[in-house]
């Protein structure tokens, strides 16, 4: 349980502030601090939930964690994973952090005693794997600690580090496989909640995973994962899923081969020895491709085929995607210059469905029909096909479609853009780039106690909330959220046909 009046008598001797807080895990006990209104929640950031993946741990599935002696003062967080951090000049850059490969650690945010089973929300950042942590303060778990669960962000390895493969991984590896080594970290992750989240007062039994853009990723893989079975009973994907065909064992296992002969490390051992920013920077040089790989293991078929074939890891999800993803993911500069090149553009990449692509984003309104047709032939089809995987095997499925536009100058630009909706479902938005307005507090709160709801019963419908129906197959339910939630049905159903013939094709090639 947390100690306060513990922690402010033991300052005497060990210099403690007075807002420190003293929790005993199974791992040992954590010095804390308080934060919130009336230092009402309990915030132990940077806990160690896997040995450091280092020296021959490098490209091995996580390892325990250490106990520590004494008390471990968690009030910092731990360094980034290895990543390449974002251009200055690019909408997502931040201020640099601290990286290493010595990087999994977790935080966790909590305004119970121990043992009082709150829901325990677990959030995967994005990043498109390769950038990203859970110290962003877009994540900060105060508010929806407040609001009654036990909130944990984690880190994974990134890039090269966690997504490598290799012949030789797949000879040592016992179960013929190599490659998802982060995912295999947010199931360590998950299983560190299972072990010690009542510590924090948090309830092993009802765990919800969510994330954005990779993170949702994540979160879909988890759910295609058998290794992640019974460690989560709920799922929140935003703007992301992997239902679209993903990179081979074969093929990342020659990727990595090639990588290493750039590097002149033509053995296991060799490129294990090679420097953590000197095999970094070679992955960025040789534009290595991160993903998911279907490995036989982790990832035992296409994600696709598994959740068509009912074989998910079956749980209650809320799942969606914003109105203008593209703004700030370089749509906008593919806006084409005339209506010809917008056609002879649909008529190279979609064959003989251009003419049903120009039919839903013809060259009328070229800005328009661009950014739609990014959003719908990416985070549209995934979610929605996600949605209708969850509901075909008869769990609760919920849609949602963020439309709301963060305050500013490029409002009108930028739109709901990719990762907007994250500070309202986190009720963060004193951390917008712009002073948030009422509009943007009301539905931030509305959005976060939806996301609560859902983590506390499967259902994010509440007292003073709009209803939302579940997305069934006769009843295909979702709800618009703006400066409050609108209910409506049938979200682009055009779209979603043409880039199920779109998809289909792909995976028969």
């Amino acid at each position: 349980m947390r100690f306060l009046l513990a922690a402010l008598a033991f300052c005497f001797s060990c210099g403690l502030l007075a807002d420190s807080v003293v929790l005993d895990t199974p791992q040992g006990a954590l010095i804390g601090e308080t934060t919130g209104p009336g230092d009402s929640v309990s915030v132990f950031k940077g806990i160690p939930f896997a040995a450091p993946p280092t020296g021959n741990r490098r490209w091995q599935p996580p390892a325990d964690p250490s106990n520590w002696g004494g008390e471990l003062v968690a009030t910092a967080f731990g360094p980034n994973c290895m990543q390449e951090p974002y251009a200055e000049n690019s909408f997502f850059y931040r201020p640099a952090r601290l990286t290493s490969e010595d990087c999994l650690y977790l935080n966790v945010w909590t305004a119970e005693e121990a043992n009082a089973e709150l829901p325990v929300m677990v959030w995967i950042h994005g990043g498109a794997l390769t950038r990203g942590s859970g110290a962003t303060a877009t994540y900060d778990g105060t508010n929806l600690a407040q609001k009654g669960v036990v909130l944990v962000t984690i880190n994974y390895r990134l890039g090269v580090f966690g997504y490598f493969a290799h012949p030789e991984l797949i000879d040592e590896s016992g179960n013929n496989a190599a490659g998802n080594y982060g995912v295999l970290d947010q199931i360590k992750a998950l299983q560190w909640v299972q072990s010690n989240i009542a510590a924090f007062g948090g309830d092993p039994d009802n765990v919800t995973i969510f994330g954005e853009s990779a993170g949702s990723w994540s979160v879909n893989l988890l759910a295609a994962s058998p290794l992640a079975k019974g460690l989560f009973h709920k799922a929140i994907g935003e703007s992301g899923a992997r239902l679209d065909p993903r990179m081979t064992l074969g093929q990342a296992a020659s990727q990595g081969a090639s990588l290493g002969e750039s590097l002149n490390a033509n053995s296991l051992q060799a490129l294990r020895a090679v420097p953590a920013l000197d095999l970094h920077n070679a992955a960025v040089e040789t534009r290595f491709r991160t993903d998911g790989i279907v490995d036989g293991w982790v990832i035992p078929d296409q994600p696709f085929n598994l959740f068509s074939e009912g074989k998910q890891n079956k749980v209650p999800a809320l799942i969606g995607y914003n109105a203008e993803e593209g703004t700030t993911l370089g749509a906008l500069s593919r806006i084409p210059e005339n209506d010809d090149v917008h056609i002879s553009r649909a008529r190279e990449i979609y064959g003989d469905l251009a003419d049903e692509y120009l039919q839903l984003y013809p060259a009328s309104d070229l800005r328009k029909s661009t950014l739609d047709g990014y959003r719908d032939g990416g985070f549209g089809w995934n979610s929605l096909t996600w949605v209708r995987m969850t509901a075909n095997v008869d769990e609760d499925a919920y849609l949602y479609f963020f439309s709301h536009r963060p305050p500013g100058p490029m409002q009108d630009e930028l739109g709901a853009y990719h990762a907007a909706e994250i500070a309202y479902a986190f009720d963060n938005t004193h951390t917008l780039r712009n002073p948030a307005t009422a509009e943007d507090r009301q539905i931030a709160d509305i959005m976060s106690d939806y996301w609560v709801n859902f983590a506390r019963t499967g259902n994010p419908n509440g007292t003073g909330l709009p209803q939302w129906q579940p997305y069934t197959r006769a009843d295909p339910n979702y709800v618009e959220l703006n400066v409050t939630a609108r209910p409506d049905s049938d979200l682009t159903p055009g779209a979603w046909d043409l880039f199920d013939k779109v998809m289909q094709q792909r995976r028969q090639r």
